[in-house]
C-alpha cells in the first residue's frame, strides 16, 4: 500500500548557534523587541530558546493533586526563534553579532561591533 505524501514542509535547522545557555540576549523583533535577558535553555531541534523574563504568555493549567498544583491561569515564559534574539554586550549596553577566533588553542566569541569577548 503506498502511502500519501506529507504536505507539512521541513524547516531546515543551522548547524550551530551564536548563542547558547547562560548569554544575555536582546530580542530584536516582535512584542518584546529591544527588551533583554539570560537564555534559560536552548531547543537546538526547535531552532528557539526560552529567554528568562520574556514573551510570557497565560496558560491554562489543570489542577493536578498529585503534584500539589491548583488549576487556573498561570503566566510562563514560552520560547522565541533564535533569528529573534541577538547577543547582547553587557560591558557597552548594545547587541552584536559574534564571530568566532582562535585564541591559545580555544574557541571565542567576539562582538563585531566593539571588538569584546562574550566567553569570558
Amino acid at each position: 500500500m503506498l502511502r500519501a505524501k506529507s504536505s507539512k514542509k521541513r524547516i531546515v535547522l543551522p548547524l550551530h548557534y551564536s548563542v547558547k545557555k547562560g548569554d544575555t540576549v536582546m530580542v530584536i523583533a516582535g512584542k518584546d523587541k529591544g527588551k533583554t535577558g539570560t537564555i534559560k535553555r536552548v531547543f537546538r531541534n526547535k531552532g528557539k530558546v526560552l529567554v528568562e523574563g520574556l514573551n510570557i504568555i497565560k496558560k491554562a493549567v489543570k489542577p493536578n493533586p498529585m503534584l500539589g498544583q491548583r488549576g487556573g491561569i498561570v503566566e510562563m515564559e514560552a520560547p522565541l526563534y533564535v533569528s529573534k534574539v541577538m547577543l547582547y554586550d553587557t560591558k557597552n549596553n548594545q547587541a552584536s553579532r559574534a564571530k568566532v577566533e582562535v585564541l591559545d588553542g580555544k574557541r571565542v566569541r567576539i562582538a563585531k561591533k566593539t571588538g569584546e569577548q562574550f566567553d569570558a
